[in-house]
């Protein structure tokens, strides 16, 4: 018992510590263990530090297990006092970035509302994960940062192992649901977790280490880069765009904007990838005044005589010609 007492200190340590300076908090929790066991910790508080909690679940509409999962959450952040939000997918999606795009935006919006925090179950073996996922799909120094990057989300268990969750739940006997997606190998992070991981570590036990080595190097190489993006002037527009001036862009060769261009599209929520970011260089250095090139992901890039305008792609009208373009 004395381990299982010290399990239970640290994880409810990181979480108390997590949100110490948060005002308000929107829990994300989806009914699995990680996500439970949060739930759980935030529960043990005193109560004057549960006043601004609350919880949102999101079912997916992926099944009974999905359904059996936000019933859970419900009912528990009931027994616990926290109000809890339950959201719905509208429409069945079958990849996980369809999932992560309708949880997100809901997450986002019960936030939002209420002028609060989302706070995830992240462990430190997501981010191992992540940061190899990310290798995989050959991303750059900005995406390799992973969890580790700067972000609005809070992540308790970011330095916590998913085994010291476990041992939490089963010391408490923390109620979860086990989702059988999870399992299902179709999944890039299911087979990384599940097969090429462990297969790895029977090799190399240091790879995680060096993964996070990596991933903390990004995250460094991240902020560095910012604070260099911030001497480059932008704005945002109400629509979304950012306009950016082009006499701060003068005199960067192209691998230096290359560099810069993923944290200014960041600004505009954008994602660039490799490709895009060469052709955003080039375009800058040699795109002529009026001129437009369409990346990846249905954004645009137009030259103005002081500034350039980066946004979503835009069709032109019915009966309007077509906008020159710059093929880079």
């Amino acid at each position: 018992m004395a381990i299982a007492r010290v399990e239970a200190s640290e994880t409810e340590s990181a979480v108390e510590a997590a949100l110490e300076n948060c005002e308000h908090a929107v829990l994300a929790v989806s009914g699995g263990l990680d996500s439970m066991v949060l739930l759980t910790c935030a529960a043990r508080f005193p109560a004057r530090k549960r006043r601004n909690i609350m919880v949102a679940t999101f079912d997916h509409g992926t099944g009974k297990a999905a359904g059996r999962a936000a019933a859970l959450v419900a009912r528990y952040s009931f027994q616990s006092g926290f109000l809890c939000v339950t959201g719905r997918a509208s429409t069945v999606g079958s990849k996980e970035e369809e999932w992560r795009r309708g949880r997100w935006e809901f997450l986002r919006q019960v936030a939002s509302k209420r002028d609060a925090s989302v706070v995830t179950a992240h462990t430190l073996d997501d981010q191992i994960e992540t940061v190899f996922m990310r290798i995989l799909r050959e991303a750059g120094p900005r995406g390799l940062a992973g969890l580790y990057a700067e972000s609005e989300i809070i992540r308790p268990f970011l330095d916590v192992s998913r085994c010291k969750l476990v041992e939490y739940a089963r010391a408490l006997r923390v109620p979860f649901v086990q989702d059988p997606s999870n399992r299902n190998r179709k999944h890039l992070r299911n087979r990384i977790r599940l097969d090429i991981l462990p297969s790895i570590m029977r090799t190399n036990p240091h790879f995680p280490d060096e993964l996070l080595a990596v991933a903390r190097e990004s995250a460094s190489w991240r902020r560095s880069l910012e604070d260099l993006a911030g001497n480059v002037e932008t704005e945002s527009e109400r629509d979304g765009a950012l306009r950016i001036s082009r006499s701060s862009l003068a005199g960067y060769d192209a691998d230096s904007l290359r560099v810069l261009w993923p944290a200014l599209a960041a600004r505009a929520s954008v994602v660039m990838d490799r490709r895009g970011t060469h052709r955003a260089a080039q375009f800058t250095i040699s795109g002529a005044t009026g001129g437009t090139i369409q990346l990846s992901g249905g954004v645009e890039i137009v030259m103005r005589r002081d500034h350039m305008l980066l946004r979503r792609w835009r069709a032109p009208a019915r009966g309007q010609g077509q906008q020159s373009e710059t093929r880079v």
